[in-house]
């Protein structure tokens, strides 16, 4: 809970600001404005204060988020966020609500409100009402992340708008909330949860790219492991657990190899010859084609699974009870990684992560961006071309090149080292954030502090990710620097409340 200072004198302004953060802030606010310029000023209005093209509007947004962090700073308490954390958190969860209804579509999300010429995205400051719930709850005295009750409240807190916002069809925004595992794992949640959620990460690609088996015998080699490990019992994986593994893997191969020898090379050849078609080719299928392999493990994985169940609850901790949790949870998630393909993520969504996996060659479609961005990138060499000398950004070669591509103008015009000095601003955005949260003597502007780390993070990661073919394309800004209001708007007053949080306890302490 956050202290009542009142009543004691305080420090000057001057000291209580932390100006590298703000000065951080504006050089990164002015690098966007300027490549939001330099990725239109051939097809638009020349000058970058003309307000009929986006550098121009984006000024208005610079200076109305100026405003913003003005008032955060200078007008409204500290210790306002606290008392109205949960009122707030309930109001952006309405707005989320009501944009599905009432919002308009904007390539096949509907996430924005309208207002004339201003358009408004709820999930931007749903972050923020976020990340002050969790501060606040956390904050609490006697809250404790391993006891069921407080973590169920806490992961609620974070997947509620999350699911919302797939509603809306705005993957994007909601892989953001992921990062909050980060801030969870400094306040005391097991390092062990998020390897098995990359586990299951990792299940959903194999299930995609490869198939259902390879990805069930993955999930459950890496649970038998962690149990053997944490448990002491490493050399019964080795005796017993890599043997298993071993003759799984090699089932199917066994089973078309005696497919093989009951047909023959006679038999075999007349099978090619009708097409894979038994009957056509006069031969009976045999017994070993008609098994699925996929069953055996299952089989076997059902089978041992009360032996598992029952060794975790004599070991009588929470990581064994997760571990097996977790194994269920993967094999799950393998039958339905399909349906979340499928009937979950929307067509373009789809068509993005196929490219990136390696499923289908779309040089010339859905991977149209990701090539002339990589193309952008990479032509701007060491140096770069200059500013507003960029060709492939120039000419518009690149979509969306001053909103979710925008860091392909940086590298084109600014090279390798313009590019490493954004991303330096960044890591020490990150790190200075990090670092005030850690010398704080508030939980809740610690807990505050990481949340707002983790989303700028998250934001920089799966943005540059996308933009050099690392990640899909499921477009999200580049805080601070892509074109746009509600973004701007959003990650200012994200960042300007901690600084307020932070002053605070400057001026007193």
């Amino acid at each position: 809970m956050m202290r009542d200072t009142g009543g004691h004198k305080g420090r000057g302004l001057a000291k209580t600001i932390d100006w590298k953060l703000v000065i951080c802030y504006l050089l990164l606010v002015l690098i966007g404005w300027a490549n939001i310029y330099a990725s239109v000023h051939s097809s638009e209005p020349a000058s970058i204060f003309d307000f009929g093209c986006r550098s121009g509007k984006q000024f208005v947004w610079i200076i109305t988020a100026l405003c913003i962090a003005s008032i955060i700073l200078f007008v409204l308490s500290p210790r306002v966020y606290e008392g109205l954390s949960v009122p707030i958190y309930l109001f952006v969860l309405a707005l989320l609500i009501a944009v599905i209804f009432l919002g308009i579509e904007v390539k096949g999300s509907r996430s924005w409100f309208a207002f004339g010429p201003i358009r408004f995205q709820p999930a931007e400051i749903s972050k923020i009402s976020t990340s002050l719930l969790l501060a606040t709850i956390m904050s609490q005295q006697g809250y404790k992340i391993g006891r069921a009750k407080d973590f169920i409240i806490t992961a609620l807190i974070i997947l509620l708008p999350m699911m919302i916002i797939v509603l809306q069809s705005e993957t994007g925004s909601a892989l953001v909330y992921v990062g909050f595992i980060f801030m969870l794992y400094r306040e005391g949640l097991s390092g062990w949860l998020i390897f098995l959620v990359g586990m299951a990460i990792l299940s959903f690609i194999l299930t995609l790219t490869a198939s259902p088996y390879v990805a069930i015998l993955v999930v459950i080699s890496v649970a038998s492991l962690c149990i053997c490990l944490y448990s002491g019992r490493f050399k019964w994986w080795l005796m017993i657990g890599i043997p298993l593994i071993a003759l799984f893997a090699a089932l199917p191969s066994i089973l078309d190899l005696c497919t093989n020898n009951i047909l023959g090379e006679e038999g075999l050849a007349a099978l090619t010859a009708a097409e894979g078609d038994y009957e056509a080719a006069g031969l009976r299928e045999p017994l070993s084609n008609k098994i699925n392999p996929l069953y055996i493990l299952l089989g076997a994985a059902g089978l041992s699974l009360p032996l598992v169940v029952f060794t975790a609850y004599r070991e009588r901790n929470v990581f064994s009870h997760l571990t097996v949790i977790s194994m269920i949870a993967g094999i799950a998630l393998v039958f339905s990684a399909d349906f979340i393909f499928n009937e979950v993520l929307q067509d373009h969504q789809r068509k993005r992560i196929e490219v990136l996996l390696g499923m289908k060659e779309d040089p010339t479609g859905v991977g149209y961006n990701v090539n002339q961005s990589m193309i952008a990138i990479g032509s701007g060499g060491v140096f770069g071309k200059g500013y507003l000398n960029g060709t492939q950004t120039t000419y518009g070669f690149v979509p969306e090149q001053s909103t979710d591509f925008i860091f392909c103008t940086i590298g084109e015009e600014w090279g390798f080292f313009g590019s490493t000095f954004v991303i330096l601003l960044y890591v020490f955005l990150i790190w200075r954030i990090i670092s005030n949260a850690e010398r704080s003597r508030e939980a809740f502007t610690r807990i505050y502090g990481y949340c707002v780390a983790c989303c700028i993070f998250m934001h920089l990661f799966i943005n540059i990710g996308m933009t050099i073919g690392l990640m899909p394309v499921i477009g999200i800004p580049l805080p601070f620097v892509s074109y746009g209001g509600s973004s701007l708007w959003g990650f200012t007053a994200l960042l300007f409340i901690f600084i307020a949080l932070d002053r605070n306890e400057k001026k007193y302490f």
